[in-house]
């Protein structure tokens, strides 16, 4: 297995085995109850994205998003860095009151995640006594992708009539990882996963970046894919939630008909089924909504008030 530098095979286990309303969440004190709710985490704005199907799937719960955006974006760096940062965004969703963290970015996932449940995630729950956890977004997205489930394997016939190509658009380190292609492969046989990195993207969709400038970027990036893989996907994930706030230029730059797996609704659907068999968590009931940053807090870009409904403003964490 890689270094964690590489970051290879961090997915960590299946999900499977608006602004605020209401009071804001605050840190809670020994006096006082415990207040409850269910934690996203990611570098930046694009988690938002996952935050939204969330918050439309479960709008009794209570939500406290933490972007990490001192350090936004991950995608450039080492994984040592990510993992650290990633676990330090973990603990103060929890001291939030979180019960449930949600990973929601690909880099955080592909190398973070696995080593946060195996050498972090099980002292911390002895140490505050709760039941938590910490869940990523790339097993339910190569669940969607693939029509399997994560402990399932390739079809037993083993008849590959048709070779299909996924295209994964993501960050150098989840690329680097590799994550998509080998979990992909180790699913379905007739489907090829091919990762291109888009470096920078994520970094322009933080800073608001104009829309006629996004365009050209994506198009390279898709521009790309085909020339290096000599065709276009029949399949595309978004693998970076920050890009699914320009889905609509991804449509725009990939052949009409090709299938786009989006990250957020595959996100809201496994979560669904893992509360429905994990009833230990109290996902709260106030429809309490909370943005906090490690970056500068107020008023995210209009293109993030675009796809959210409304403005977002986010508090100092």
């Amino acid at each position: 297995m890689a270094s964690p530098e590489r970051g290879v095979m961090r997915v960590g286990r299946s999900l499977d085995d608006s602004t605020r309303t209401g009071p804001p969440i605050r840190l809670q004190s020994s006096l006082e109850a415990p207040i409850m709710a269910i934690g996203v985490f990611d570098s930046g704005v694009g988690g938002l994205t996952v935050h939204r199907k969330l918050v439309d799937r479960f709008p009794q719960a209570d939500f406290v998003y933490l972007a990490d955006q001192a350090h936004a974006p991950y995608g450039g760096l080492g994984g040592e860095e990510i993992v650290d940062l990633t676990r330090t965004g973990c603990r103060r969703l929890f001291e939030a009151g979180a019960d449930v963290v949600v990973l929601a970015c690909n880099t955080a996932s592909a190398i973070a995640l696995r080593r946060l449940q195996q050498t972090w995630l099980p002292e911390y729950r002895r140490e505050v006594d709760r039941a938590l956890n910490v869940l990523g977004i790339i097993v339910p997205t190569i669940e969607a992708a693939t029509g399997r489930g994560w402990d399932q394997g390739p079809p037993l016939d083993g008849k590959i009539e048709k070779l299909e190509v996924l295209g994964v658009f993501c960050t150098a380190a989840t690329a680097m990882s590799q994550v998509y292609e080998i979990e992909v492969q180790k699913r379905r046989e007739d489907l090829a996963a091919f990762s291109e990195p888009c470096p920078g993207l994520a970094g322009l969709i933080e800073l608001g970046a104009p829309v006629e400038e996004l365009k050209v970027v994506v198009g390279d990036h898709v521009d790309a894919l085909r020339r290096r893989i000599g065709r276009y996907p029949d399949k595309a994930i978004l693998g970076c939630t920050h890009y699914e706030i320009v889905a609509p230029l991804f449509e725009a730059a990939l052949p009409e008909g090709t299938t786009l797996i989006h990250q957020p609704s595959a996100t809201a659907d496994a979560l669904e089924r893992y509360f429905g068999r994990h009833g230990e968590y109290d996902l709260g009931t106030a429809g309490r909504r909370e943005f906090l940053t490690t970056g500068t807090p107020g008023r995210q870009s209009d293109l993030v008030s675009q796809f959210w409904g409304e403005p977002v403003t986010f508090e100092a964490a």
